[in-house]
């Protein structure tokens, strides 16, 4: 399920809580050469993560459409190639909270021109007011109107609005809904300037908690949402009528009829509700209004619909069940702009068994459901759901009826009917957008077709990185989602890690030089909170938590992976050998302490704790302080160790106004050297080293000669190039940062909402070549294949080839005959191709060479429509294997 996302570290950069003074050097050594390198980018795909809050489409040109999400940023759509664009990747470090968007609106009058209200939270966390930013290149390049005042894209009350809105007929005016009794605001110049409407007469009292001290749930959501009557004004002209949602339950609408020249509470409303959205149909004279008893998006436990007539002032219940039988409120509204009097609201807050969609054709009279009991617990859906595109939407889930995986959504909040297109329909859940073409066949009695419209749209909050050196190139923990393993960075995974499967995932791990050996630390509601993998990350099991564990913390694992180190929440440092079945206390490091290992002495552990280094040297029951000074005096701080070389660590972290940059150790911890001119840093990572160098390739984000970016040296610090550039910042990447041990040049960067980035430089030299011409192996083989995940359309096996002769296989291509027409849709630490029923999979880059006696693994989805029998056969090249 969706969490607030509040990252630790960026609480305390923007706090500036660190302190200390930096090591004093005898003498200034001359300033780094710094270089710049053109790099392309790309996100690790996982389509979605995360909360889209917001979908508008253009009124006046066909297939402009924006979607706004709650910190990752805001996105268009490419109807050519039916993929999302990101838009503010151009938002820089100190300007990190503008990757929340509260509101996104796009101008019917110039299409070209979108602005979006920027600014992720409204208390202490963000330190920065929020902004208006305008476009007239569709999001291409940007200018910013600073406000007076926070916007909060990842606050209470996010799903509701749009709280920024243009004026149709004329379009140098536009109306924005502030939040924290800000009150209600407006620009007459096409968002360069803005004041407040001083007549306004609600600036909102709604409060999702008033108890909560940090200013969080406690803010008051303010003004929500803003409506143009476009049929009351000319162009050119301002248009007349507008309304706006307040955050009151007893005057949550108001409207004016002179341009806003003076404002009115809305006779004869409804009370005791928030107004989620106000939706006008313009040609049939009804504002349409969706209710909830909380602001959302998690909250909401009644709800109603209602409808305005504009021309009558007649208000009219049209709710589609009666207010008893809600247990959730109302959000997502639209109507067909080609069929007036169609329109459809979301039960938002409907958790379960699942959310519910409406739909109405006689402007709200009567309804039907996306879906219905039949006889409980069984239920009869009005569509069909494909998420093979993203097949982890399902969460490796085995639910009970009534309820079903996928789900059809929850959090949906964002619900919009294209204005050209009656068939075409999106939206946004708290993972994914999901979309239909037919969307019609909702009202001919037949199904309509539900599936991922999100390509291209990435929104998960990256807390760790691991590329291992052998294995899946790149593994990940994510907020909300648990993380991923990815042996194609170009393709989806199909599932996220499970079994456990955790909410937010922490830390992670692998054993240097024995990367099948994975270890990661996690949240989870109730249950354990680590987990253990001997195949790379492909399948876990769970370990057991010490007494008091509450949270992830961190996780280290020994070099040769025979023991681990864990530092959770809750808990003291612990460690143990094997895989967690009985964890003892470490002594002499502190509770809270962060724990990492050395990637040479299986033995020896580190920690990091408010200014303090700690070493183990005895596989981590005890810790001695390390006489090492000037380190950050608190703990916005990642170290990493060198692998291969025994006791070479570098140290990323620190706060403006203390000791605050990147340091190194050779002697493991027992000293540290300060970089001078590295001013500021806050990741530390090791990549292949460069052609003709013997130490690995460093990467950090970091500030270096008075530039903020992502940073490569291929000289141990001496030298620096700068591989980001101003139009790829993507706000703060402060987690995580790790080079590719395989590929030269290749790195993996962290956001906070914007998914994982690697990025490859134009003159980094080849990358991985993936496999050759078909190899021919000979001698015997055993092959074991099981179905380790099955669904009514679908499955998921894993298959393990072992090398049985006596001479090692480079390369091998490995051959069988689906019995009942099943389909491959994707595979993993392999290359498969299918004709017919004949499947191949051969080996990629990283697994060409079996040793005699060792077992290489993959796995795959499949689509299936009836019966899944194991093929019987295996071929390695014309050679029968033998089938366990």
């Amino acid at each position: 399920m969706r969490r607030t996302r509040i990252l630790t570290a960026v609480l305390a950069l923007a706090a500036g809580l660190l302190s200390g003074a930096p090591t004093a050097l005898a003498a200034d050594p001359p300033a780094p050469k710094l270089a710049a390198d053109t790099y392309t980018w790309r996100n690790a795909r996982i389509d979605g993560g995360g909360f889209v809050p917001g979908i508008v489409f253009n009124r006046s040109e066909k297939n402009l459409a924006y979607a706004r999400t709650d910190i990752g940023g805001a996105y268009r759509w490419q109807e050519a190639s039916k993929t999302w664009t990101p838009l503010l990747d151009s938002v820089g470090w100190d300007d990190w909270g503008h990757t929340g968007v509260v509101s996104i609106a796009s101008d019917s009058v110039d299409p070209n021109r979108v602005y979006a209200a920027v600014g992720t939270y409204t208390n202490s966390w963000d330190p920065k007011n929020g902004a208006v930013m305008r476009s007239s290149d569709r999001g291409a390049s940007w200018r910013k109107a600073d406000l007076p005042f926070k916007l909060g894209g990842n606050m209470p009350g996010r799903g509701m609005g749009e709280r920024l809105a243009i004026d149709p007929n004329r379009n140098s005016v536009l109306y924005l809904g502030a939040p924290s009794g800000k009150g209600l605001w407006r620009s007459t110049d096409a968002g360069v300037t803005w004041s407040q409407v001083t007549n306004f007469p609600n600036v909102g009292n709604y409060v999702a908690d008033p108890s909560d001290t940090s200013g969080y749930s406690s803010d008051n959501q303010g003004i929500v949402w803003v409506t143009f009557d476009e049929s009351t004004g000319t162009a050119g002209s301002a248009t007349k009528t507008i309304y706006v949602g307040v955050a009151d339950k007893d005057n949550a609408v108001y409207r004016s009829t002179d341009a806003g020249a003076t404002w009115q509470r809305l006779a004869g409303q409804p009370t005791g509700y928030l107004a989620h959205k106000g939706v006008l149909d313009a040609k049939n004279g009804y504002l349409y209004l969706s209710y909830s008893d909380k602001g959302g998006p998690y909250d909401g436990g009644k709800g109603r619909l209602w409808r305005y007539a504009t021309g009558t002032a007649t208000w009219t219940d049209i709710s589609p069940v009666a207010e008893a039988d809600t247990f959730y409120g109302f959000s997502g509204l639209t109507v067909d702009r080609r069929r007036p009097g169609t329109v459809m609201a979301t039960a938002y807050s409907a958790w379960w068994p699942d959310t519910q969609i409406f739909r109405s054709t006689d402007s709200g009279m009567s309804w039907t459901k996306a879906w219905d009991y039949t006889s409980y617990p069984n239920r009869e859906n009005r569509y069909t759901m494909d998420v093979s595109s993203s097949p982890w939407l399902t969460w490796g889930a085995n639910p009970q009826p009534p309820e079903q995986t996928p789900k059809l959504g929850w959090m949906t909040e964002a619900l919009e009917i294209d204005p050209f297109d009656s068939n075409r329909m999106m939206y946004g859940t708290g993972a994914t957008i999901y979309g239909t073409e037919n969307l019609t066949n909702w009202d001919s009695g037949s199904k309509f077709a539900i599936r991922p419209m999100v390509r291209g749209l990435e929104e998960t909050a990256v807390n760790d990185l691991a590329s291992p050196p052998s294995g899946a190139p790149l593994l990940s923990a994510l907020g909300d989602i648990g993380g991923f393993r990815h042996t194609d960075l170009t393709k989806v995974p199909s599932m996220m890690f499970t079994q456990p499967n955790f909410t937010t995932t922490t830390s992670l791990d692998f054993a240097e030089s024995n990367p099948d050996t994975v270890v990661r630390a996690g949240n989870l509601d109730s249950g354990p909170h680590i987990a253990f993998s001997t195949d790379n990350g492909a399948n876990w099991f769970a370990g057991t938590d010490p007494s008091g564990v509450s949270g992830g913390g961190t996780v280290a694992s020994a070099a040769d992976g025979s023991r681990f180190v864990w530092s959770p929440e809750g808990a003291g440092v612990h460690h143990t050998t094997g895989f967690g079945t009985s964890w003892r206390a470490s002594t002499g490091i502190p509770a809270g302490a962060i724990v990492e290992s050395d990637r040479a002495d299986p033995k020896t552990f580190y920690g990091f704790k408010s200014g303090t280094f700690y070493v183990s040297t005895d596989g981590g029951a005890s810790f001695v302080e390390s006489p090492a000074d000037g380190l950050p005096g608190g703990d916005s701080v990642r170290f990493k160790a060198l692998p291969g070389k025994k006791g070479d660590v570098w140290l990323a972290g620190g706060a403006a106004g203390g000791a605050y940059g990147l340091w190194h150790s050779t002697d493991g911890g027992a000293s540290f050297t300060k970089l001078a001119h590295v001013e500021q840093a806050d990741t530390i990572g090791f990549g292949k080293a460069a052609p003709g160098a013997s130490y690995q390739t460093l990467y950090t984000s970091a500030k270096i000669g008075g530039v903020r970016g992502v940073f490569r040296s291929t000289d141990q610090g001496v030298s620096w190039t700068r591989i980001n550039d101003d139009a790829h910042q993507w706000g703060w990447t402060g987690a995580a940062i790790t080079g590719d041990p395989r590929v030269y040049g290749r790195v993996y960067v962290s956001t906070n909402g914007r998914g994982v980035l690697y990025g490859d430089s134009s003159g980094a030299g080849p990358t991985d070549p993936g496999p050759g011409p078909d190899p021919t192996p000979t001698g015997a083989c055993k092959v074991t294949y099981k179905v380790t995940s099955q669904w009514s359309d679908g499955f998921q096996a894993d298959v393990q080839l072992t090398n049985t002769g006596t001479s090692a296989w480079n390369g091998w291509s490995l051959g069988w005959t689906f019995a009942d027409g099943q389909k491959l849709t994707q595979a993993w630490n392999a290359e498969t191709a299918q004709s017919g029923p004949a499947v191949t999979a051969k080996n990629v880059g990283w697994n060409t060479n079996v040793a005699a006696g060792s077992s290489v693994s993959f796995g795959f989805t499949a689509n299936r429509s009836g019966a899944n029998t194991k093929p019987a056969v295996f071929k390695l090249g014309e050679q029968v294997c033998t089938v366990a």
